[in-house]
């Protein structure tokens, strides 16, 4: 009897363990699967609102009209089971643009789209979209500077926005790069609203720009503010405030967004098969790598000099291109607490944005914690 019950108890253990095995092979995969799975999240922001109308002209309102798009395209991409909507606001209300950020960050959203309308004192029109960046003239200054104006009627604006005075150029240049680790995906998310708007609807393309829009400053995610058209142009303010107008531009940048999505997955698909398919030679994983920090304090699509009198008197500065963009890099330090005495330094002349990166063997790396504490 004894014999017996040993054996049957010796056969539930073989069976238990082969399970825990099971599991435990498993359990990678049911991860990986479970990350894949995680819905695509993006925040729609209807400028303005409330208190604050945006741009009025021929008797079409900003507010109004950005708010009926972005309840179009939320309705649009609901549609979709792998997207989840987040709205700043559903209603006619006020919200300050630190607020807006807020949402999105608490969110974790994988992307950000802000939109507005646009107005001038000519006879413009046509649909642009930007990013955040040092503007690159006089044009993209006076946009940002509309845009960013809003933060007067808030209360105890100088406080929340650490002194950024909207009217001056400067201060805007100040801005440039919490968002800067986004950049790439956030002009490859404009780029596709401004092809959609082009292709699809055969808008007047002003193209994807930089400007410094406070609203995109402080959102950890990829970034986009759209500009529909021109309300003070008669022919475009009526096409936007039409039902039809409204439609074909929610249509587009909906698809736009989906197009976005489904770039970004098949990018990391391929990274993951890459990866598993080309595992790093052993004899390189014993090369031990050289580290230099640096800080970055700028990001434009314009090719600067490094001359100090670029950089607020910085000497040291490096270039770097990555696609259209280039980036502007202070200094060079062996460890992390050396590059913080320059971060520290760029901050003092007004790069109150800069951060410290990391490459390894001239190539740009994530910075770890351990990298930190050496």
């Amino acid at each position: 009897m004894g014999i017996k019950n040993t054996t049957i108890f010796s056969g539930y253990m073989e069976r238990f363990t082969t399970v825990l095995l099971i599991i435990f092979l498993l359990l990678p995969l049911i991860t990986i699967n479970a990350q894949k799975n995680k819905p695509f999240k993006v925040v729609l922001d209807a400028g303005h609102g409330g208190k604050d109308p945006g741009a009025i002209a021929n008797g079409y309102y900003e507010k109004k009209i950005a708010l009926d798009v972005v309840l179009q395209i939320g309705s649009i991409l609901k549609q979709y089971e792998d997207v989840k909507v987040i709205y700043t606001r559903r209603t006619d209300v006020f919200l300050g643009l630190n607020e807006r950020a807020n949402i999105a960050n608490k969110a974790k959203a994988d992307l950000f789209i802000s939109i507005h309308c646009n107005a001038h004192k000519s006879n413009a029109y046509g649909a642009e979209t930007f990013v955040l960046g040092l503007h690159e003239n006089d044009r993209n200054f006076r946009i940002a500077q509309k845009e960013n104006s809003v933060i007067y009627l808030e209360e105890d604006y100088e406080k929340k926005y650490d002194g950024f005075d909207p009217n001056n150029p400067e201060s805007v240049i100040s801005l440039v790069l919490m968002q800067e680790t986004y950049l790439d995906q956030s002009i490859e998310a404009a780029n596709f609203i401004q092809q959609s708007f082009v292709k699809n609807l055969k808008r007047n393309n002003r193209t994807v720009k930089q400007a410094g829009f406070l609203v995109l400053r402080n959102t950890y995610m990829p970034s986009v503010l759209v500009e529909l058209g021109f309300l003070t142009n008669k022919a475009e303010g009526a096409y936007l405030n039409s039902k039809k107008g409204k439609n074909e531009m929610s249509n587009a940048i909906a698809k736009a967004i989906i197009g976005h999505k489904n770039k970004i997955n098949s990018t990391l698909q391929n990274s993951e098969v890459f990866q598993e398919s080309n595992p790093e030679p052993p004899a390189q994983q014993s090369v031990k790598p050289s580290l230099e920090f640096s800080v970055q304090i700028a990001a434009s699509t314009n090719k600067l000099s490094t001359s100090t009198s670029n950089f607020k008197g910085l000497s040291s500065i490096t270039r770097r291109q990555k696609g259209t963009i280039y980036r502007y890099y202070y200094g060079a330090a062996p460890t992390y607490q050396e590059a913080m005495l320059l971060l520290d330094k760029a901050r003092k002349v007004g790069y109150r944005d800069c951060f410290v990166v990391v490459f390894e063997n001239g190539i740009q790396i994530p910075l770890t914690n351990d990298m930190k504490r050496k």
